[in-house]
């Protein structure tokens, strides 16, 4: 897109410098002084609208729009420092935005904000698309009206109208909606970077310009260029058609490259937007994150969020470190303990002082890793590019050896022939099957795959995917549930297990931890009936105490016993080899007596065994990696048969570890489902997301397992073999026609056969080789997973 279509790159204003605003609605810019569609009032903040009928979209659900929040703000100016690349050659690096030098094509931001609006691109060319479907469709009826029985739109419709109206239909669509299109082709040549849009603009201004040429002036041009009808033969649908078909690709294309930056704003969103400083006079105030600096001190409250990486200096709680760690067990903090920044706190109080802020903090480096890695192109999507370098001049100098050759030694009408068969050679090189080849086959794979529960990102993904030879498996929430649950209940010599458990889920009914759910939801799944607990407290790292039914019952770990003097006897070696099975275990005391122990552990998913025997089975090395301590890791590792253990890594170390498989020559695909697998799955060859995990491991995966069950592993495997192959026929197909149809519209068959390919002909074939290229991708529908 043009430098002149970019508004929302620049802060736009209203007359007279008053600061427009977007309708939640549609998104447009509005002038909140006179807004057409009216204001309404939400949650304590006015919203314009363009329309009266936006206005009532929002009155019927106002939460669905202002959820949307950050898209909706003015989109500010670049900040300092920011830069911007291009989408097809990642090595241009601009520090405004603009357009490509090389290809013509948008910058991109390099590292996406929270602030950022929608990609003015691709909202310019879906624009641009919608608008050139329907004249194109209407210009192709108009061209083969003749060809239908009793030629209806010739009875209505003049021959001489006809052209003129199809003239009138094409140029919006030639020279407005495929305006990017031509833009880019003379870029490509002005730049001596020759690539598929300069084939694009070649084969549409040679369609249209000759056919409308054969409309304005008809008389102009010699009688070889007209028919048995003595009419001139006219190409306006082919040149419509074709840049219609590109939009489409083009659409698609920049779709799938707007949705890889969601898992940057998603981790931009853990951070909080502000955090609680604590004076050296012991004043607190709000202030935005970059206005915390090291050294301060930071108050968080009960639920809020951590807003640096920093140090506890008072204060205790429990901190959901899901994001770091993955591990669904909050962690008990208290001072001197390390915390993150976008952690999240539980029901207690902290202070910390800020030890990493800004660019330095974890969450800030997982961002720029995973932006990092994501800034990157298929090969095979540029296979198109590379063939492009050289075909085109081919072209272009095989249409001038016809027309010299013709109009030096053809027979009479020399000139006529000449420019007949070069325009041939033009229009059959036009590149409509190059241009659907890959976003064909990607948009009918994907699909498939959707209906088999694999959603894929890009052809990156489904060419790396079937060359894969080594799977890292993160363990929590991708080979188990990431649910926390009750796995054994031992009660102590003439305990009753059913009164034990009741006791143990009455006291833990006080305590918001994980733990305390999976034995209290373990309580409700018997039907146990559950005793109010008085004087309930909790030991932090040790557990929790409480007086059920007139019993001091105590549950929690062996130090919890060692600090009230109770023995744990026989229990003592139960607990260790549950442990060394993978399980967390809670001794149960009652009035200062052993009473048994119950252990929690987070339960192998049920299809985990099956699928990975079936990656085995397809040669493929399984790498288990994890937070977990070892004893753990490896305990869930020999149930799975997996050989190969990494535990007891932090988020950047997972990364590490995958950099360092495919250091050593490794095809590796990373699998996992938490906010730490983010950087991981961006730095594989290929990442792979369970659909039961977050949003941000969702968005840096290249591919997603919709029901979290790794079996989809083999099916998506399958899947990138067969689209690859469709892509690499509808290739072969778009250039075969062309090696074939060039040489026979140049006039190759002429002094053999004496058979001449019409430009007519030429675009039938050129059709042709679409319709071949859309057949066979449509066969992925049909392709068995």
């Amino acid at each position: 897109m043009r430098a002149t279509e970019q508004p929302v790159h620049v802060h736009p204003a209203a007359e007279g410098g008053a600061e427009r605003v977007r309708d939640p609605v549609c998104g447009m810019w509005v002038d909140p002084a006179a807004p057409r569609g009216g204001s309404a009032e939400h949650a304590g903040r006015t919203h314009h609208f363009c329309s009266p009928r936006c206005l009532a979209r929002f009155r019927d659900d106002p939460a669905a729009f202002t959820e949307r929040e950050p898209a909706l703000r003015p989109v500010p100016p670049p900040a300092p420092g920011a830069e911007y690349v291009c989408p097809m050659h990642p090595e241009v690096v601009r520090d405004a935005p603009g357009d490509c030098p090389r290809c013509g094509m948008a910058l991109e931001p390099r590292t996406p904000s929270l602030e950022q609006g929608p990609d003015p691109e691709l909202v310019s060319m879906t624009r641009r698309l919608w608008a050139s479907v329907p004249l194109a469709l209407a210009v192709v009826a108009l061209a083969m009206s003749g060809t239908l029985p009793g030629d209806p739109l010739g009875r209505i419709v003049p021959p001489r109208w006809n052209a003129w109206l199809q003239l009138a239909l094409a140029a919006p669509v030639v020279l407005w909606a495929g305006g990017p299109l031509l833009a880019r082709g003379w870029a490509s040549v002005v730049n001596r970077h020759l690539n598929m849009f300069t084939l694009i603009a070649l084969g549409t201004l040679a369609a249209f310009g000759f056919s409308a040429v054969g409309t304005i002036f008809p008389g102009a041009l010699p009688d070889g260029f007209a028919g048995h009808d003595g009419r001139v033969h006219l190409y306006f649908e082919a040149a419509a058609a074709i840049t219609a078909l590109v939009l489409l690709g083009q659409v698609l294309e920049l779709r799938a490259r707007h949705a890889t930056s969601g898992a940057i704003r998603a981790l931009l969103g853990l951070a909080p937007a502000t955090a609680r400083r604590v004076g050296a006079d012991g004043r607190e105030e709000d202030v935005t994150l970059d206005r915390v600096a090291v050294g301060d001190r930071l108050r968080v409250r009960p639920g809020e969020k951590v807003p640096v990486d920093g140090a506890v200096v008072e204060g205790r709680s429990a901190v959901d470190e899901a994001m770091v760690t993955g591990e669904p067990i909050p962690v008990e903090k208290g001072p001197g303990a390390k915390v993150t920044g976008g952690t999240l706190n539980g029901t207690g109080t902290l202070v910390l002082r800020a030890e990493h802020v800004g660019r330095d903090t974890l969450l800030a480096r997982i961002v720029q890793r995973v932006a990092e890695a994501q800034r990157s192109r298929a090969p095979i999507q540029r296979l198109a590019d590379r063939v492009s370098a050289w075909f085109v001049p081919l072209v272009v100098a095989v249409a001038v050896l016809t027309a010299l050759a013709w109009g030096l030694a053809g027979p009479e009408p020399r000139l006529a022939h000449a420019l007949v068969n070069a325009v041939a050679v033009l229009i059959i090189a036009c590149p409509c099957a190059l241009g659907l080849a890959t976003p064909m086959s990607i948009m009918v794979g994907t699909g498939r795959g959707a209906l088999a529960g694999v959603l894929v990102r890009d052809a990156a993904a489904l060419e790396v995917l079937a060359r894969v030879d080594t799977l890292v498996l993160d363990k929590t929430g991708t080979l188990t549930e990431g649910k926390p649950r009750l796995a054994a209940l031992e009660p102590a010599r003439g305990v009753d297990a059913g009164a034990l458990l009741r006791l143990a889920a009455s006291v833990e009914r006080g305590s918001e931890h994980p733990l305390a759910a999976a034995i209290v939801g373990a309580a409700g799944e018997r039907g146990l009936s559950l005793s109010p607990v008085r004087d309930f407290a909790s030991a932090t790292g040790q557990g929790v105490t409480g007086l059920v039914d007139g019993a001091r019952v105590a549950l929690g770990n062996a130090a919890l016993l060692a600090a009230r003097g109770i023995d744990a006897g026989p229990l003592a070696a139960r607990a260790a080899a549950l442990r060394e099975e993978g399980h967390t275990v809670l001794f149960v005391a009652m009035d200062g007596e052993a009473a048994g122990l119950v252990a929690v552990a987070d339960p192998v998913k049920p299809t985990t065994p099956e699928a990975l025997a079936a990656l085995r089975a397809e040669g493929l090395r399984l790498v288990m990696l994890t937070g977990d301590g070892r004893a753990t890791a490896e305990a869930v590792a020999r149930r799975l048969g997996v050989s190969e253990v990494e535990a007891d890594v932090v988020p950047e170390q997972k990364a590490e570890v995958v950099r360092r498989l495919r250091a050593a020559g490794a095809v590796v695909a990373m699998a996992g489902d938490g906010v730490n697998d983010a950087p991981a799955l961006a730095e594989a060859d290929v990442g792979i997301a369970m659909g039961t995990g977050t949003d941000v491991a969702m968005e840096s995966a290249g591919v997603t397992l919709v029901k979290g069950d790794l079996r989809g592993l083999v099916r998506a495997r399958r899947l990138s073999r067969a689209t690859i192959a469709n892509i690499r026929q509808n290739l072969f197909f778009a250039f075969v026609y062309n090696a074939v149809g060039v040489p026979v519209a140049a006039g190759a068959l002429y002094p053999i056969f004496g058979l001449l390919l019409s430009p007519m002909l030429a675009s039938a074939a050129m059709s042709f080789s679409s319709a071949s290229v859309i057949a066979n991708a449509l066969r992925l529908r049909r392709v068995r997973l």
